[in-house]
């Protein structure tokens, strides 16, 4: 195990440099955070480059950092002040990881036309995209659909993940309404979820499979194309004075319906 003590370290400041999006992209890595979500990484059979620990996360820590060793290519012991460097917490345990993004989130073509997915329009809160996956989990969802908006390696959202965007099937596309074309070509449903008193209630929807719930951006809600080019718009009958849901929220409730 190699030692480094310094925050200057070459091999630290490229690893913290992952923590920004145009650097994850343009290097095809992502770091994580945590002892129990790289131990997940190491088990969800995710390429680990890197493994840092410091010496109080090697004892607390000790299943999990023996688990993540067993995959690292190569393993490093820090000081806590490196530690804090590396971290996107106040309170860092001091397992950090470098890993290879997810070839499986390219393979549009894997998805299972006969599956319930949900697909996220321009979800921006990192904190709502990684409760989502997992609830999509929980329930059973075949995977996620992700179009726009938050990056789906920001630390936020894997940690608020728990794992769950490892585990589950993740695919990407830059073009919603090309996708959802496409999804409807091979026989799938497509919802857009709105706020609509004209819209029909999620729990009068036929359900079955091959359906796709699509799940719009916090402010602004389903793009007007995607919307138009889904086979129906539903809504979430509410009462009281609230005028919409918390994007997770509203996902875990339509996902509720689609897959009990």
């Amino acid at each position: 195990m190699e030692l480094i003590t310094s925050r200057n370290n070459e091999t630290v400041k490229r690893a913290a440099a992952l923590k920004d999006a145009a650097e994850r992209r343009e290097r095809g890595l992502f770091l994580l955070e945590g002892a129990r979500l790289c131990a997940d990484a190491a088990n969800s059979a995710v390429q680990i480059d890197q493994a840092f620990f410091t010496e109080s996360a090697l004892q607390k820590y000790a299943e999990e950092c023996k688990i993540i060793q067993s995959v690292a290519k190569r393993v490093f012991c820090v000081a806590d002040s490196v530690a804090l460097r590396l971290a996107d917490t106040k309170n860092p345990q001091g397992v950090f990881c470098v890993c290879k993004t997810l070839d499986k989130t390219h393979n549009i073509d894997k998805i299972k036309y006969n599956g319930i997915y949900a697909l996220t329009d321009g979800v921006q809160n990192p904190d709502n995209l990684g409760a989502l996956a997992r609830t999509a989990e929980a329930l059973g969802a075949d995977g996620l659909l992700l179009c726009g908006g938050c990056d789906l390696y920001n630390p936020k959202a894997m940690r608020a993940s728990m794992g769950s965007l490892l585990r589950l099937d993740v695919f990407e596309a830059d073009d919603a309404p090309a996708l959802v074309r496409t999804l409807q070509s091979k026989g799938m449903r497509v919802f857009a979820s709105v706020v609509s008193g004209d819209a029909r209630p999620v729990q009068d929807v036929p359900k079955g499979e091959g359906c796709v719930v699509v799940i719009g951006n916090e402010g602004n809600g389903v793009s007007d194309e995607v919307r138009d080019a889904a086979d129906e718009r539903i809504t979430i009958p509410m009462a009281g004075r609230a005028e919409s849901l918390n994007a997770a929220a509203a996902a875990a409730i339509l996902l509720w319906e689609f897959l009990k």
